[in-house]
């Protein structure tokens, strides 16, 4: 494994021209790295590109484990032989850490029809609606049966401690983050990236790589709003609880309650508004 696939996320120096108040004045700066990850899969003599997503560079084959099992297209850790980085002689050197081949213990790709979309439109809001709730259950996603509680003065104090640990937000202001937390409030794993979807498959590709799934008792904290698709990965790798400092869509909160996920929104200060499953905040 590249060094390079588990490193934390990059910034880039730059010079920048601060206004402030009519005046100009130049400022080293640093901006949070975007840049392209082509995910490709490969089983017996077959090849695909499935998907490409604008990311932050770092922990990359965490993300491409989790945005599969995320997806569906793997379901354990058993059916990938392994994870690399395409080094071929005919991809150009600037491009080679920004392709990610993964193999298929199958002797033949799966049905991916249903994952079309993907190629152009992952990484991005996601693609929303009722019917998606419905293929869920298709998937067979269960609703989640976790008698974890939460005290609220631990969930008051985690948008803190997810702060305190984001090192590239901290020296950019540029990404978002998803940290995972036991239900003490401790802090297990967090993730940036530019891409908000991104960082939460980050932190359960690592849970998928470390065959830690799934994350019964554990508490997701995203720093954007919880959308249908966040709440989507949750349920897939049994998180009981996701919050967020931001507000939810109301198809979040559907999804939230027919799975039987606590939903949290607006964790600020002593504040937060719990959607769904409110029996795990005490």
């Amino acid at each position: 494994m590249n060094e390079f696939s588990t490193r934390p996320g990059r910034s880039a120096d730059l010079t920048t021209i601060v206004i402030d108040d009519g005046v100009r004045t130049r400022h080293d700066d640093r901006v949070a790295v975007e840049e392209p990850l082509e995910i490709r899969l490969a089983a017996g003599a077959e090849r695909r590109s499935l998907a490409l997503t604008m990311r932050t560079p770092g922990h990359d084959f965490e993300l491409t484990a989790g945005f599969l099992f995320n997806e569906g297209i793997v379901k354990s850790r058993e059916e990938i032989v392994g994870i690399s980085y395409c080094l071929d002689d005919d991809i150009e050197q600037e491009q080679r850490y920004n392709i990610v081949n993964v193999e298929l213990r199958a002797r033949s790709l799966p049905d991916l029809s249903a994952h079309t979309r993907l190629f152009t439109g992952y990484g991005a809001c996601g693609i929303c609606g009722r019917e998606s709730i419905d293929a869920l259950e298709a998937r067979g996603l269960d609703r989640i049966d976790d008698a974890t509680t939460v005290a609220t003065e631990t969930l008051y104090a985690l948008p803190e401690r997810m702060r305190a640990a984001q090192p590239i937000f901290e020296r950019t202001g540029g990404l978002h983050a998803t940290a995972l937390f036991d239900a003490s409030g401790e802090l297990l794993v967090l993730r940036e990236d530019i891409g908000r979807h991104n960082a939460l498959d980050k932190v359960i590709g690592e849970a998928f790589l470390a065959d830690k799934l799934p994350l019964k008792g554990r508490i997701a904290l995203v720093s954007g709003r919880a959308s249908f698709e966040l709440v989507q990965k949750a349920i897939a790798a049994q998180v009981p609880m996701l919050a967020s400092i931001s507000a939810p869509s109301s198809l979040a909160v559907d999804l939230g309650r027919r799975f039987g996920i606590t939903l949290i929104g607006f964790l600020r200060g002593h504040r937060a508004n719990v959607y769904s499953a409110e029996g795990r905040v005490r």
